[in-house]
């Protein structure tokens, strides 16, 4: 159980810091352009990513040349949500589009457990996750409009 709370808790701080990066890289945005931007971050995440496999990663008996294709599609999902964030971050700020994202994952999240989409344990829709739909869409909503009202 505790190593549970600790790998939620890692997980919240995860989401943080994806908040502090949306900001960042918004920011850098407006200033060198979303692509620009975009690049920066791939390239220095791949950088870093590379030193981490190079120095870090244990032999795996398959290769990415090897897993089945679709799989490496995650690749360019990132690529699509990041210039949306370096795109969208400075237009309707940091904690709207942060919190879109989430509805974004919530929804998509629930309908892939519910089917068993993409190789996973199916987990049944129920009424508490509803009910967290709503609660989460309602946020974004009141948010939007607090961000409208003081413009």
């Amino acid at each position: 159980m505790m190593n549970l709370i600790i790998l939620l808790a890692v997980v919240v701080a995860a989401g943080a810091v994806l908040s502090v990066q949306a900001a960042i890289n918004g920011r850098l945005g407006e200033t060198v352009g979303v692509l620009r931007s975009s690049l920066l971050t791939f390239v220095v995440g791949a950088v870093t990513t590379g030193l981490l496999i190079l120095f870090f990663e244990p032999a795996h008996a398959v290769s990415l040349l090897d897993v089945p294709k679709w799989q490496l599609s995650g690749a360019l999902f990132g690529v699509v949500y990041m210039m949306v964030m370096v795109g969208a971050v400075p237009r309707v700020g940091t904690a709207v589009a942060t919190v879109a994202v989430i509805v974004g994952q919530l929804g998509m999240g629930m309908l892939i457990d519910n089917f068993g989409w993409l190789g996973n344990p199916p987990i049944e829709l129920s009424s508490s996750r509803i009910l967290a739909m709503v609660c989460l869409a309602l946020a974004l909503l009141f948010m939007y409009r607090s961000n409208t009202k003081s413009a």
